[in-house]
């Protein structure tokens, strides 16, 4: 089969620049790809990889993509992006084509997990988060002193009320010294889990801290793409899995693999997109069984309406129906 392939680069601003453990982060770049058939049918995918996660850049997939030429078999297409970002993109094209099949939708709505800012203003955000329906929270952690953040922790699940879960993200952020000082916060505290306590090659800590402590570890960019995957099952992960679909190629084979392991999850986003987004939420919708509150409560997170989806406790499968794909290629010149 051959395919026309065009794509197009965007960098979008924050609305704010997001506060991590790494720093400030204020803009997404990645890449649209358009992909058209002999009888004028097209499909949409993109290419949203993460800075700081291992993987290609969008600047490699760029290069590769030009080097592809206009029109290409689909085997060789799938030979150039055989995983990861690169990956997703091509088969989100391919099912808006037909030459894959779509995701089937199971679920009418799923719930939505709400991103809090780090430090102080993480208080006054649940206020108003719990107003309106959230009941699932993340936290930043890991970037102000430790002994602030764990005086703000007491405060934040102080307004927490019975029934709300708070997982801790520290972006790898912290030494073994300060790993087990939270840790040890957290066994007396109803934390859900604490994302990537360690950096991603810190694999002999991050398996020593899952099975000292009494707290879920959850990993996040330990596993970045396929290889870290495999790895991390041959070690036999006890703990939560987080899963952002824009990166895990065919992250379809990945959830079954999960299922079957009886290995708790995690969807995210990669904070993507319209295309990339859409496209991973209906792998979401597609689940048998309604998941743990997903990592999409983000908001409006761009500078201008780029979006797709608003700051809800649920988001609803029918909401997909209003992404407009074509209209997100047009307005990236």
């Amino acid at each position: 089969m051959r395919l026309r392939v065009s794509h197009r680069t965007y960098v979008k601003a924050f609305q704010k620049p997001l506060r991590t453990a790494h720093g400030f982060w204020s803009t997404r770049e990645g890449i649209l790809v358009r992909l058209e058939d002999d009888t004028g049918r097209h499909g949409y995918g993109e290419m949203a990889p993460i800075p700081g996660f291992e993987g290609e850049s969008a600047l490699e997939m760029v290069a590769r993509l030009a080097s592809l030429g206009s029109y290409v078999e689909l085997t060789t297409l799938h030979s150039a992006f055989p995983a990861g970002a690169g990956r997703f993109a091509i088969d989100t094209a391919l099912r808006a084509l037909g030459v894959l099949p779509p995701y089937e939708r199971r679920l009418a709505s799923v719930p939505v997990a709400a991103l809090l800012p780090a430090g102080r203003a993480c208080v006054p955000t649940v206020v108003e988060r719990l107003e309106q329906g959230f009941r699932t929270f993340k936290w930043k952690v890991g970037v102000s002193s430790a002994a602030d953040e764990i005086a703000l922790l007491d405060d934040l699940l102080a307004e927490l009320p019975s029934g709300a879960r708070l997982r801790l993200d520290a972006n790898g952020a912290w030494d073994r010294r300060l790993a087990e000082r939270w840790l040890a916060v957290a066994a007396e505290r109803p934390i859900d889990y604490i994302e990537q306590p360690a950096g991603p090659g810190d694999a002999d800590l991050l398996l020593g801290l899952a099975g000292d402590y009494p707290t879920p570890l959850a990993l996040d960019e330990s596993v970045a793409n396929e290889t870290d995957f495999e790895f991390w099952l041959g070690e036999g992960w006890p703990g939560v899995w987080i899963l952002k679909p824009a990166l895990l190629g065919s992250p379809l084979d990945w959830v079954e693999l999960l299922r079957t392991r009886k290995a708790r999850f995690v969807f995210s986003s990669a904070i993507e997109g319209p295309i990339a987004r859409r496209s991973a939420l209906e792998l979401v919708f597609s689940q048998q069984v309604a998941p743990e509150p997903i990592g999409f409560g983000l908001g409006e997170v761009f500078s201008d309406s780029w979006d797709g989806t608003g700051l809800r406790p649920f988001l609803h499968a029918q909401e997909l129906d209003s992404f407009d794909t074509e209209a997100a290629w047009k307005s990236v010149r």
